[in-house]
């Protein structure tokens, strides 16, 4: 039975299965261990999305080698491995059109990065941070902890708004004040707010734009910078000192007035709410005769 087994061990076959084994773990473990120290190195150099997507290239390519060593080992041709894949890729390439057009896309998306891994954008209705970009999609975690998946084709054919590109931003708050307001002191007091609030900066300055007349309120556009990380915490401040400064100071914010008229030759009329009175109910006849 010894005999037997010290036999089995030695035969060329097993041999050659374990050496093809141990070329698979050594090629696992270095492909790990020399992906991610690549990825360390040019990640001082590149931007994040790069140094990840050259990890995940180097990761596999360092994987192919050591598993087409493998199968050498095993005695199988390279070259009719190489022919079979040609002719699967091929197959594969008709059957699944739309894979390789979200392949496509994926390598225009890399050229041209119009976002990066850890950007927010918006495409559609879907607000969220880019976990990656891969050669077929591009994952999302949105604001309220879902993770969205969004094919490259579609990236490429819609509109996207990289909202964390630029160092700062600018809110753009509009409102409305009564007509009988005096728009130097609106214009001041905004001013004012802005002036105090910590995230708003002093470089682009604040600007105030008269936008019009509207049909309850004369409509104003006051625009304040921030930069992009406070922007949310900015804009939710912002309005609401605004509220508190425009209350202390008489300052009204109008809702709409709606006018009764009932033809071209009737001057509109008022309406006036009068409140219910009441009545007391009338005395009893029969009260008087007992008194």
């Amino acid at each position: 039975m010894l005999e037997t087994l010290i036999q089995f061990f030695q035969s060329e076959t097993v041999v050659n299965g374990l050496q093809a084994l141990l070329l698979i773990v050594v090629g696992l473990l270095l492909a790990r261990y020399a992906s991610q120290a690549a990825e360390k190195l040019i990640s001082h150099n590149f931007s994040r999305h790069h140094a990840v997507l050259f990890r995940r290239v180097l990761y596999w390519l360092v994987l192919a080698l050591f598993a087409a060593s493998a199968l050498h080992q095993l005695g199988f041709s390279l070259g009719v491995l190489l022919g079979a894949a040609g002719v699967l890729s091929v197959a594969i390439g008709f059957a699944s059109q739309t894979s390789a057009s979200n392949l496509i896309s994926g390598l225009f998306l890399i050229g041209e990065q119009p976002f990066q891994i850890g950007d927010t954008i918006k495409v559609g209705a879907t607000v969220g941070e880019v976990l990656s970009i891969d050669l077929l999609s591009v994952k999302l975690r949105t604001f309220d902890n879902l993770f969205v998946r969004i094919p490259n084709e579609s990236l490429i054919k819609s509109e996207v708004i990289n909202m964390t590109r630029f160092p700062i931003r600018r809110f753009d708050l509009l409102l409305g004040v009564a007509y009988k307001e005096n728009m130097a002191q609106v214009r001041k007091i905004l001013f004012e707010v802005a002036d105090k609030n910590p995230l708003s900066l002093d470089e682009p300055a604040p600007t105030f734009l008269f936008v019009g007349f509207g049909d309850s309120a004369l409509n104003i556009q006051f625009s304040v910078w921030s930069t992009t990380p406070n922007f949310r915490e900015l804009r939710n401040s912002l309005q609401e000192e605004i509220k508190l400064a425009f209350d202390a100071n008489g300052i009204e914010i109008p809702f709409p007035h709606r006018t009764l008229y009932t033809g071209s030759e009737t001057a509109p009329f008022p309406v006036r709410i009068v409140p219910e009175q009441t009545t007391t109910p009338p005395n009893n006849p029969e009260d008087h005769r007992k008194n």
